[in-house]
């Protein structure tokens, strides 16, 4: 077991390697034309233009043939190949602190502006990158056969602090286990939730720093998160709302600054819905500072336009959305603190990522200073 500091991680290279992508022509899409597979399957990977493009650039290959004429058409078992051309990812960190390690798993210190898993332009520059490079520098010769560590769940890209990692097949189902369990057990009843607190395997604190001066010292959201269709979010964007899931967070006010109108909190979420914390703070009124996606009432910015801008990148591909969408940084969250019994052992181990000096209470900013 380990908890000394080490840093680890490897600068970015200027461009990524690109990706393929893989598919078998199917029964009901044979005598499609390439073109008509490509627009009809993929649109929120490219416009009609951005895959005729792509077509005649000769980015496609039909059974291991580069194919350039857009009306080929396809048939049943043929392997298509679409290679989207290496870019230049945006800005991201790289160096990743390690809290905790032992055989079984791996708590990091996630930057703010890092992404977990690969995702939109992020396909390389992820923390799951810089642990496969990491592990295979470690054991070079070892590298192809052992299974390298994987986050066990999600922080959003503007989110720092704890990630939780697997090293092993068991440590990653058990601890996966602990975070749906925990998810699946909020119910409305306040007390049962109480009890359960006491009795979950896991148990995640956050600091925020949120908009406006909340007055009750503490306040329960029960909030429901769903999903609304939403420009540049292909699966749909997550926000407050009435038919969704249930979801629970417990927020303490831990100071309240009156003069820039904001205050800080402390966060324990008993669920783990995508972008909890930034949509229950949101909906009692007090959006996280900085946060360009949602505002009061647990909504984005700009709802209620289905407009996609048909313009397209160099790649034939979508350009950058114009409006916010939750990759978007500019806010302070921190995964402060994580209790949890260990993966095999049972052991109760408490993991803290220090503070962020924006999330600090001046008290701690003393005794940090003396």
């Amino acid at each position: 077991m380990s908890t000394s500091s080490l840093i680890f991680g490897l600068p970015w290279p200027d461009l990524n390697d690109g990706l393929f992508y893989n598919d078998v022509v199917k029964a009901s899409d044979s005598e499609l034309t390439l073109i008509e597979f490509y627009s009809s399957k993929y649109k929120s990977s490219a416009p009609l233009q951005g895959w005729l493009q792509r077509i005649r650039s000769g980015q496609i290959t039909v059974d291991g043939e580069v194919v350039r004429d857009p009306n080929t058409i396809l048939r049943v078992g043929s392997e298509l190949v679409y290679h989207r051309l290496p870019w230049r990812e945006p800005d991201a960190p790289y160096l990743i602190e390690v809290l905790y390690e032992d055989d079984d798993m791996i708590a990091l210190n996630k930057p703010g502006g890092l992404q977990v898993l690969p995702g939109g332009l992020f396909q390389q520059r992820t923390v799951l990158t810089q642990l496969l490079w990491w592990e295979t520098r470690k054991t070079p010769h070892l590298a192809c056969q052992e299974p390298h560590p994987v986050p066990v769940h999600r922080l959003g890209r503007g989110t720092s602090g704890i990630l939780l990692c697997a090293k092993t097949k068991q440590a990653k189902t058990q601890l996966a286990a602990y975070f749906a369990d925990g998810t699946s057990h909020v119910g409305d009843d306040s007390n049962t939730d109480m009890k359960l607190s006491t009795t979950r395997k896991i148990s995640k604190i956050y600091r925020a720093l949120v908009t406006g001066i909340i007055c009750e010292d503490k306040v329960i959201v029960k909030q429901p998160i769903g999903t609304v269709r939403y420009p540049g979010v292909a699966k749909g964007l997550y926000v407050a709302s009435p038919t969704g899931k249930p979801a629970l967070s417990k927020v303490e006010v831990l100071e309240r600054d009156i003069q820039k109108n904001h205050a800080l909190v402390q966060v324990e979420i008993q669920s783990g819905r995508p972008h909890q914390i930034r949509i229950h703070l949101s909906f009692i009124g007090h959006p996280l500072l900085g946060d360009p996606l949602y505002v009061a009432g647990g909504q984005p910015k700009c709802l209620g336009s289905d407009f996609v801008d048909e313009s397209f990148a160099d790649d034939g591909g979508f350009k950058r959305p114009t409006k916010p969408v939750p990759g978007d940084c500019g806010y302070n969250l921190h995964a402060h603190q994580v209790i949890l019994s260990h993966p095999l052992s049972n052991e109760v181990i408490k993991i803290t990522a220090p503070l962020p000096l924006v999330l600090r209470t001046q008290q701690e900013t003393k005794e940090l200073s003396r």
